[in-house]
């Protein structure tokens, strides 16, 4: 007789027990996957077994629970087997579930222990032989962009006089009340990012049937549309005739007909903006603006920034704008089970997991959700009822070793 089965019963059941206990321990650890103890029995050439052995120990990858975090860089995989791709400053490939990012003082983004975060910078699609690199989320100013396109749609007052002045306006003279009906302000933006301010004058146009014949469309009404700069010159391509028919519908001039100028001043470049009035009315109501938006802005500095479900990384700027400033890319696994892990919530890719398919979210891989994080997945009640399972094989497995002592010492003992 011998003690070998009840020794490797004991080894076993002190080895369930650890993994429990790991298990437990990690209970509360973001992306954490439980592990659970696989047993073989040992067998040498006799129907009499020799005991038990530990086979491997294997994680469970199903997905834990999804929670709020109120952190932007904390980013949760919903729905999908995907992995975050990490590398270390040494260049060493690692895989997590572990959303919790921080942005470095240079612009990086990392988990809490260095590892980099990898995609793609901003304007650069994956595939076609790119490769992933760490993220870094610059400082730099957005650029400004120069009006080009102005929208407006206005409501003239077809109950309006035509003005007892014809319209006039320099520099240093703006024009006065009664050489216009309705007035309003426009803003633009130059190439530097500066604000300039246009001033749109509205003046109806008496009917007139020596040229320039007027109305244009027969039974309608014409109004003349002047702008200016803030100091009273006319903008390059006005004034504009605006002609409406009988309805009140404006016929001419058709979208994208009217180009606005002005010259390079104090270092910027020359505009041209195109203007749209299509939706301008004129009824029997008050003047007022109806819609009035360009397309132009100044620089900004970035505020903050925010993790699109795409892995697509979105900054909000003073400016009021926002601009992608990159893209998390993800890994898929054959055979997850055959990952490595490593400790610091990451694995590493061995020949049993299969190469690395990496993409960005979506599909099998998962979509991404800012502001929350993916709970350990350790079933806990689970945990400790097993705990106590383990816990009686242990002492059976040394039940099994007294007996065996009293037989032994009853032996002696004749």
């Amino acid at each position: 007789m011998g003690f070998g089965q009840g020794v490797s019963g004991l080894n076993a059941a002190a080895s369930n027990l650890d993994v429990i206990g790991n298990n437990i321990a990690n209970a509360n650890t973001v992306g954490y996957k439980q592990s659970a103890a696989q047993f073989a029995d040992v067998y040498a050439g006799t129907k009499i077994g020799l005991g038990v052995r530990v086979n491997s120990v294997v994680q469970s990858f199903n997905q834990g629970n999804i929670e709020a975090s109120g952190r932007s860089l904390d980013v949760a995989i919903t729905n999908g087997n995907g992995f975050f791709r990490l590398t270390s400053p040494e260049g060493a490939v690692y895989y997590s579930r572990n959303g919790q990012f921080q942005r470095q003082e240079d612009g990086r983004i990392t988990n809490m222990q260095g590892l980099q975060v990898t995609g793609y910078p901003a304007g650069v699609a994956g595939g076609a032989g790119v490769q992933p690199q760490p993220l870094v989320i610059s400082n730099a100013q957005m650029e400004p962009r120069a009006t080009s396109s102005i929208t407006a749609k206005f409501q003239l007052d077809s109950r309006a006089t035509v003005p007892t002045q014809a319209f006039a306006s320099s520099a240093g003279s703006p024009p006065t009340s009664n050489m216009f009906n309705y007035s309003t302000a426009i803003n633009v933006y130059d190439s530097l990012g500066n604000k300039q301010q246009l001033m749109a004058y509205f003046a109806k146009v008496a009917d007139s049937a020596v040229a320039p014949v007027h109305p244009t469309v027969a039974g309608g009404t014409d109004w003349q549309m002047y702008v200016t700069d803030v100091n009273g010159n006319a903008v390059g391509g006005a004034p504009v005739t605006l002609a409406f028919d009988n309805a009140g519908a404006l016929q001419s001039p058709a979208a994208g007909a009217v180009t606005l100028t002005q010259p390079a001043v104090n270092g910027a470049q020359a505009m041209a903006m195109k203007l749209d009035l299509s939706g301008t009315t004129q009824f029997g109501a008050d003047n007022d603006v109806k819609q009035l938006s360009q397309n132009g802005y100044t620089s900004g500095s970035l505020l903050g920034f925010s993790v699109n479900g795409d892995g697509t990384i979105t900054g909000s700027y003073s400016n009021e704008q926002t601009k992608p400033l990159g893209q998390i890319v993800m890994a898929a696994f054959g055979n997850v089970e055959g990952l490595k892990p490593e400790g610091d919530n990451v694995w590493s890719a061995t020949g049993a997991s299969g190469q690395p398919l990496v993409g960005v979210a979506g599909g099998s891989m998962g979509t991404l959700r800012s502001n929350a994080v993916e709970a350990s997945n350790v079933d806990l009640s689970g945990q400790l009822v097993n705990l106590i399972v383990a816990q009686r094989n242990y002492q059976a497995n040394a039940q099994t070793i007294k007996a065996q002592d009293t037989v032994m010492q009853t032996l002696v003992n004749l």
